[in-house]
């Protein structure tokens, strides 16, 4: 029970563990007997190939290095079809010099074989500014995903708008068939969205942009208008609005697979967060009535207000702070659709009756997982009964269980297993 997005493609290219032992290793290979060496360069090119893919891009310039066949295999267009580029700023001088110009040798060389691509970027402006400069080469890509990363706040949203702008506009011109497409924490605007749905509205399928500041429900109507294909919709909850919802359940805009809304609050007590109308939310499941709502709450107690007070098609719902037994009580009454429920946090009060409430109410509930909270034994077994064999995940700290009259700590797995039909035990540590 991860949050993210599944089955992105370009998620092939996640690193392997331990890539900096990797190369070490590749580096001493000079020092080994002739006839190792000799192996290691006669490979299979497949198999070097699905090795060097992994790599990140100093690593698979040191293994370029290692022989012939290596530095072959470094220069085949399938290696660079898809690609992470990890924009740090490293402590070494030699790193700053050399980066950078592996990066354009191998753009100027590999543009056009460019598909898959990822940009993940520290929190300096130095990196984003080397992002946007890659992004300005990519003239004869045709990237079918693009990915802009900020793994530490801030890095693209201190670029100057017009500079990050114009780089990204580079690429929504010169590639006619994105079909997904993460911009989070980035200054992107609404002229530049109408420039990435000119180019490419046939295509588009998947659009992912939370802490967008810049960008206006009116930008996501002009995408929601355009890419017909469009199946998967993430956003900051700021962004969605009544009329936007009204325009995706009309005839002649898409049909959403999955809607991915994050509710995040910065600060407690200051963020206000609208109500969406029912009627809305009505409209959205009898136009598309499989769609999968997923709901990421980082919201303070007292910011819940607006939130399940009447019945919401969520689907997925995870909390990543705390959340008060009232809360979990409203979902428990208004998301008949549930799936699947994270509760990573709770106060010291038992959700015994709101954990049943949810087995009640929540037919289609297959996932669920408890992180700080408590609940009765008893409680706990009587849910498991109340769900039976649907629930496939079941992720429950061994903390969250009260033992009671009726089940100690030391037998609940084994009535909790006999109910679920397959062997179960409460958890050491989160797996979500």
């Amino acid at each position: 029970m991860k949050r993210g997005l599944k089955g992105d493609e370009e998620d092939r290219n996640t690193s392997m563990e331990g890539p900096a032992e990797t190369g070490k290793m590749m580096r001493k290979l000079d020092t080994e007997p002739k006839d190792e060496v000799s192996n290691w360069g006669c490979l299979p090119q497949e198999i070097l190939l699905h090795f060097l893919q992994y790599l990140p891009l100093l690593d698979r310039a040191y293994a370029s290095q290692v022989c012939r066949s290596w530095n072959q295999a470094f220069h085949m267009p399938e290696l660079w079809r898809c690609f992470e580029f990890e924009l740090n700023q490293p402590a070494s001088s030699y790193l700053k010099a050399t980066h950078p110009d592996l990066i354009k040798q191998i753009i100027k060389r590999h543009s056009n074989h460019l598909q898959y691509v990822s940009f993940k970027v520290d929190s300096s402006t130095e990196s984003a500014e080397a992002a946007c400069d890659i992004l300005s080469q990519l003239v004869n890509c045709s990237l079918k995903t693009l990915g802009l990363i900020s793994t530490a706040r801030p890095s693209f949203m201190e670029l100057p708008k017009s500079h990050f702008i114009s780089a990204l506009t580079v690429v929504f011109v010169n590639s006619k068939s994105l079909s997904s497409l993460k911009i989070d924490d980035t200054p992107v605007d609404d002229p530049s969205l109408k420039v990435l749905v000119a180019n490419n509205s046939d295509t588009l399928k998947l659009l992912k942009m939370n802490s967008c500041p810049h960008v206006s429900p009116a930008g996501i109507l002009c995408v929601a208008d355009q890419c017909h294909g469009l199946r998967e919709l993430a956003l900051n909850y700021h962004l969605l609005s009544d009329e936007l919802l009204l325009a995706l359940s009309s005839e002649k805009h898409v049909h959403l697979e999955h809607l991915r809304l994050d509710v995040v609050s910065e600060n407690p007590g200051q963020t206000h967060f609208h109500a969406i109308k029912k009627s809305s939310w009505d409209a959205m499941v009898r136009h598309s009535p499989k769609f999968n709502l997923v709901m990421y709450f980082f919201l303070y107690e007292d910011e819940f207000g607006p939130f399940f007070r009447y019945e919401v098609p969520v689907t997925h719902l995870y909390f990543g702070r705390s959340v008060s037994k009232e809360v979990l009580g409203r979902v428990g009454l208004n998301c008949p659709r549930l799936v699947e429920l994270v509760v990573c946090a709770n106060g010291l009060r038992p959700l015994d009756e709101e954990l049943i409430r949810i087995a009640e109410r929540c037919k289609q509930l297959s996932a669920i997982g408890l992180g700080e909270c408590e609940v009765s034994c008893g409680a706990f077994v009587e849910f498991v009964k109340m769900c039976g064999g649907r629930l496939s995940q079941l992720s429950v700290m061994e903390q969250v269980l009260v033992p009671d009259h009726r089940y100690s700590l030391d037998d609940i797995h084994r009535e909790v297993s006999k109910h679920l039909g397959w062997g179960w035990f409460p958890d050491m540590m989160p797996t979500w």
